[in-house]
């Protein structure tokens, strides 16, 4: 083996060891017997028995599921409208244009502001509006910042479009909103999809603006968690971190397959 392949298969290693090791420890550690996660002192299912009888967490993954599907949805009807509006304007050398450029630049801040710093104007404002704090403002906030990620994504696949397809149609008689939802509405239906799954993943694991414009009674998973490892990480965090990771793992597998099949498909 030369130099250079040692090298590049020691950076992948030291790649995986970073990113799966500390995974491979929590679930390890969420069947230890013992309430130390430095000590390990058998096998055990206990702290996945006890991690279906509280309660309190599951109205907390519940509250952060509700909170992931409505702001990562809104998030992609505006991202997307907002990513078509500004793409129709991008070859004009007008007012619009440039509108739509500041527009463009200002939808994107919310990924470029300091969370904490967001945070606090979100607070703000809410308290502005004197609007009580719970679900509703949660929803507002994460929409706020979900936003730029389908916009980002939806904006990539439309600069990469055919226009010829749009064109095509409206020779044919189509209107502008009809070659827009049997023309580009499918084409960049794949771009949606991703943007909201962003979305969603930013927003089920976000912790600091939801600190600041969460209410007394509304307790998002994320927060639950935090608060539980102030007073040391137990194995019941590893038990709900290991499903949480065996979820993911099978949303994942079970999108491959669907698009393996979508693909085998198409080749018949």
């Amino acid at each position: 083996m030369n130099k250079q392949g040692f090298l590049k298969k020691g950076y992948v290693a030291v790649i995986l060891v970073l990113m799966y090791v500390p995974i491979l420890i929590v679930i390890i550690y969420s069947f230890n017997t013992s309430r130390l996660s430095s000590a390990w002192s058998g096998f055990s299912l206990r702290w996945y028995g006890e991690l279906f009888r509280d309660r309190a967490l599951f109205n907390a993954l519940r509250n952060s599921l509700v909170l992931s599907l409505s702001s990562s949805s809104l998030a992609a009807i505006i991202g997307t409208l907002g990513a078509v509006g500004t793409e129709r304007t991008a070859d004009a050398r007008s007012l619009r244009a440039r509108t739509g450029k500041i527009l463009e630049y200002l939808s994107l801040l919310p990924i470029m502001i300091p969370e904490i710093i967001l945070g606090m104007v979100l607070l703000v404002f809410f308290s502005l509006l004197a609007l009580p704090l719970g679900m509703f403002t949660l929803i507002i906030a994460h929409t706020c910042f979900c936003i730029p990620y389908v916009y980002m994504v939806v904006k990539a696949r439309l600069a990469g479009l055919d226009k010829s397809y749009v064109e095509a149609a409206k020779d044919l008689g189509a209107g502008d909103w009809r070659a827009f939802y049997d023309i580009t509405l499918p084409l960049i239906l794949p771009a949606i999809v991703s943007g909201m799954l962003i979305a969603f993943a930013m927003s089920f694991d976000d912790v600091i603006v939801s600190v600041f414009v969460t209410g007394p009674d509304t307790n998002t998973l994320p927060i639950r968690i935090f608060s539980q490892i102030k007073t040391g990480v137990t194995p019941k965090t590893n038990a709900l971190c290991t499903l949480l990771f065996a979820a993911t793992v099978i949303l994942c597998l079970a999108s491959a397959a669907l698009g393996k099949s979508r693909s085998n498909n198409r080749g018949i």
